[in-house]
């Protein structure tokens, strides 16, 4: 080899090393604010792993670039939900793997989400205030039965609240187009300047719109939710799977330190919220739900409180489904906690009978089901 040849080696070597260098000076973000890292691997078409903030989000052209897989009305929330592949989590019970740990769905900029917002504010049929910008508040308006376009009467469950011409089929089934727009499915909220941007521009172009984030919670960061009010973000569906660590980093492979302390940052910055927690024989139940209560009512008794019916999926298919004695007593228990708003949802999972539901009724009511 002439010393040509070797130059041209060593100057390569060297530019590898540099780029090496600079590439281990790029901290997630999470760890910049003195964080854990998530659980962050998607799978790649071509069947490699990387993290979600690279793998499903990019600047491109002055603006970012997130993989979506749909964009619809969706039920029972009766609002635009925007489906996001790429999640900081790694759920053992995810509903959403096929898409959050996969590379799954189409690259959108900001401009163009924000205008299909704007394409679905001229399909609203019920503008909410803000304080109503949850998926909570659905429920009051819609049972989502269909029976008054099917069969042109009322269930009788029906809350008779809206005319028959406010209610539109979708792709998940009946009910109202609430003006509200939701960010769901993977949740990378750790990058929050993707979101900062999105909401920015959905507020510029729809005036009537409300703003929520579906989020795990792991990247609500007091950092991240200072630029999220000023971008002009209205609420947040927290999802708070576990509340002891241990059982926590099992089921998610993270930390849920931002997670158990962003009720307090939320509300701290008049968010709206509402949390949720799965119900997951023996794993999830009953005690978990009790802290989780508990930590809610020290903040607000007012902040609704979903419990969730677990179904077997992605990695606890050998897990089974809770008992409707299950589900009523956890009721029970976080409603002597304190909590004043209670949703079940999932209810088929659990009440599979006439007689179940009935009971179900008539133990917690119409409105809480």
């Amino acid at each position: 080899m002439n010393n040509e040849s070797l130059t041209i080696k060593f100057l390569l070597i060297s530019v590898l090393i540099s780029i090496g260098m600079q590439e281990t000076k790029i901290l997630c973000n999470m760890v910049k604010q003195g964080y854990s890292k998530g659980a962050c691997e998607v799978e790649l078409q071509n069947g490699t792993l990387q993290t979600a903030c690279k793998a499903t989000l990019k600047l491109e052209n002055g603006q970012y670039h997130r993989v979506i897989l749909a964009a619809h009305l969706s039920r029972p929330e009766d609002y635009f939900s925007i489906y996001q592949s790429g999640c900081n989590h790694n759920c053992l019970k995810c509903h959403s793997w096929e898409f959050s740990k996969f590379f799954n769905g189409e690259w959108y900029s900001t401009d163009v989400i924000a205008e299909l917002c704007r394409k679905y504010q001229n399909e609203v049929t019920v503008f909410e205030p803000r304080k109503r910008s949850l998926m909570y508040y659905a429920n009051n308006l819609c049972k989502h039965c269909g029976s008054c376009i099917l069969f042109n009467k009322r269930s009788p469950l029906c809350p008779n609240k809206l005319s028959k011409d406010q209610i539109l089929l979708s792709p998940q089934g009946f009910g109202p187009a609430r003006n509200i727009i939701a960010f769901t499915g993977g949740d990378i909220a750790c990058q929050a300047d993707f979101y900062v941007e999105v909401t920015k521009k959905i507020k510029e172009k729809c005036e009537d719109l409300w703003v929520l984030l579906e989020t795990n919670g792991f990247g609500l960061t007091p950092k991240n939710l200072n630029l999220f009010q000023a971008a002009g973000l209205d609420s947040y569906w927290l999802d708070i799977k576990a509340f002891d660590t241990d059982l926590y980093k099992k089921l998610c492979g993270t930390s849920n330190k931002t997670v158990l302390n962003a009720p307090k940052e939320i509300v701290k910055r008049n968010f709206n919220l509402e949390v949720l927690t799965v119900y997951i024989p023996n794993l999830i139940e009953t005690d978990q739900f009790k802290k989780i209560a508990e930590l809610i009512v020290s903040i607000d008794d007012q902040i609704p409180f979903h419990i969730l019916a677990f179904f077997p999926q992605y990695k606890l298919t050998k897990y089974r489904i809770p008992k409707l004695e299950e589900i009523i007593e956890t009721y029970e228990i976080i409603k002597d906690v304190g909590i004043k708003h209670i949703q079940i949802g999932n209810v088929g999972v659990f009440a599979k009978t006439d007689e179940e539901i009935k009971k179900l009724i008539k133990t917690v009511g119409p409105d809480v089901i």
